[in-house]
Order: C-alpha cells, then sequence, then structure tokens
C-alpha cells in the first residue's frame, strides 16, 4: 500500500464537473492499493498517517501532527502509484490491486480513519474521473509505503 502524502492548505475532488469532496488544512492522500495488501497492512499505513508531525510548530519545527492541528484529510484512491516503468514507456500496472479487492481496502483505511482516529475526512469516488485540486503547503509532501515500514 502506498500513500502519497501531501500538506495541503485545500483541496478539492470534481467529478463530471460537480465538486464532489473539500477540505481546508491537511493533507490530500492519494492512496494505492497492492495485489498484495490486506487489512493489517491498511492498519499499519493509517496509524503511520495519523502519527506523522509534518505540521509546523510554534517555531517552526515539523512537531505537530494531522490531530494537533485539527486538520482534515481528502483521500483519493489511486492505483497508478503502482506503475512500473522499468521496461519500455507505456506504464503496467500489474501489481496494483484488482480492482474489487482495492476498493474495499481504500473504503477500509477510510473507515479506520474516521472511526479509530476521529479524522474528519473527505473522499473522491473509486475508479471515477476525478479533477483534483490542491494548494500544497511548504511544498511538503511524503511517500508511506508499506514496503519500508519497520525497516531500518
Amino acid at each position: 500500500m502506498r500513500f502519497l502524502v501531501q500538506r495541503v492548505t485545500e483541496a478539492s475532488v470534481t467529478v463530471s464537473e460537480n465538486e464532489i469532496a473539500k477540505i481546508g488544512k491537511g493533507y490530500l492522500v492519494l492512496l494505492g492499493v497492492c495485489d498484495t495488501d490486506t487489512e493489517a497492512i491498511a492498519d499499519a499505513m493509517v496509524k503511520k498517517l495519523v502519527s506523522l508531525r509534518i505540521f509546523e510548530d510554534e517555531n517552526g519545527k515539523t512537531n505537530r501532527s494531522i490531530g494537533d492541528v485539527g486538520g482534515e484529510m481528502l483521500v483519493v484512491s489511486q492505483f497508478t502509484l503502482y506503475a512500473d516503468c522499468r521496461h519500455g514507456n507505456r506504464p503496467s500496472f500489474t501489481r496494483a490491486g484488482d480492482p474489487a479487492s482495492a476498493e474495499r481496502l481504500y473504503e477500509y483505511a477510510v473507515g479506520r480513519l474516521r472511526d479509530a482516529y476521529g479524522v474528519a475526512v473527505q473522499t473522491g469516488s473509486f475508479g471515477a474521473d476525478m479533477k483534483v485540486r490542491l494548494l500544497n503547503d511548504g511544498p511538503f509532501t511524503v511517500l508511506l509505503d508499506s514496503a519500508e515500514l519497520g525497516k531500518e
């Protein structure tokens, strides 16, 4: 599982010219599911996400989490985070989870953010052609990859 996390001052998603989600200060999270991901992996990734300290404190140090600043999240499914560009010029997506499994784990992760951590979460529309707008704060962008969690 991969989360591309962008600290934003605002972000929104539009589908067919209709704005379906909008947040203020917080994270825009592009969430990609791999073919081997599980609920246990989603749990670890969500815990890491809410624990990230990438908001500045009163001294300008990145010491504050999303909860510390009362931030929101906009979580958007993004299978292209598993693009394999090693061969040729056309990306392969064979490592991306099949749509049914990916949607289930996407919904599971969003549910954990809301229920277990109390984060205010908006979402995109799984599988839709979405237009995502954001105002990146910093810019500050972090990639969380479940394959790297726990490695030294």
